[in-house]
């Protein structure tokens, strides 16, 4: 017998106010509209749940003092001290009311500063100390190969066994942030790791399975391996998954690959999101010159 499963947050609010069901319905729809990911849609469905629960009714028929002092309680909340679950209800709240057309009312939510914090990074001593940790094969392989690749968690889960060209040595990056395909190489260390762990392992269709049979693995779970794979380390810095993909690309300038490359490499839209790692690479400087004189320069 199955055993039966509790109601989720969304499931919840529907049942208390059933109109949200229409609102869901229409989220959905926005978002494969514009292309949008899942994940950001779940995460708004599930923003805007929390919100009907509280209230027992949809935002807009919520008067703007007491979303204010909802919105000022979940800002000062001691759980969440980067005031996480403030800013997601904000940007849930401001897309939801622009899809119901109700623009002065997104536009009257309180604006989010961006933060200035630069990403922390490892260094070549702690990444080996961490990639030596894990006793599973299947967990070490899988941060190394985040670091090597400079992958997204959703895009490591979303890995093909396909994806993987060992004699072109690329990995296949299939319609991931912005909907589109990139291609990256795959390091030579990489390679026998991975030709390892398929042997071992093999896995089905997805490099990565979960427990499940021919489904994948799960974010949650790549975040897991990386919490506990730090537990065992000397490691005190204040990193996480995402920090494998900051440290690869923040590794890949100080070893002299230009700003350009790296954008494609790392899948950004806008260049100005690879900038960031300027601030952190340690290059060696260049003495201001004239390209005048390096171009009569004699050569050895």
């Amino acid at each position: 017998m199955r055993k039966r499963t509790s109601p989720t947050i969304v499931e919840q609010a529907i049942f208390m106010v059933p109109e949200f069901k229409n609102v869901v319905f229409k989220m959905e729809q926005q978002v494969a509209l514009r292309g949008q990911s899942k994940s950001t849609l779940n995460n708004y469905i599930r923003r805007i749940a929390l919100f009907v629960l509280h209230f027992g009714k949809l935002p807009e028929h919520i008067v703007e003092d007491e979303l204010n002092e909802f919105l000022v309680s979940l800002a000062r909340d001691p759980k969440s001290p980067s005031r996480s679950s403030f800013k997601h209800m904000v940007y849930g709240l401001r897309y939801y009311f622009r899809l119901l057309g109700m623009n002065k009312n997104a536009i009257a939510l309180p604006s989010l500063k961006e933060e200035s914090k630069l990403p922390v990074i490892l260094n070549a001593k702690e990444l080996k100390e961490l990639f030596g940790t894990p006793s599973l094969l299947k967990h070490r392989i899988i941060l190394a190969l985040i670091y090597s690749a400079g992958l997204r968690g959703q895009e490591v889960i979303n890995l093909k066994i396909s994806d993987i060209d060992f004699e072109r040595m690329t990995i296949h990056i299939r319609q991931s942030k912005y909907k589109k395909d990139r291609i990256v190489p795959l390091a030579k260390t990489m390679a026998r790791g991975l030709v390892k762990y398929l042997k071992a392992e093999n896995p089905h269709i997805w490099l990565f399975n979960g427990k499940i049979p021919h489904e994948r693995f799960s974010v949650k779970g790549l975040s897991w391996i990386m919490r506990e794979s730090l537990k065992k380390t000397t490691i005190h810095k204040k990193v996480n998954l995402h920090s494998l993909r900051h440290t690869y690309a923040t590794h890949l300038l100080e070893q002299g690959i230009n700003i350009v490359t790296l954008k494609q490499l790392l899948g950004h839209a806008d260049i100005t999101t690879t900038m960031i790692y300027l601030h952190i690479a340690q290059c060696d400087p260049v003495k201001a010159h004239s390209p005048l004189d390096r171009l009569y320069e004699k050569k050895g």
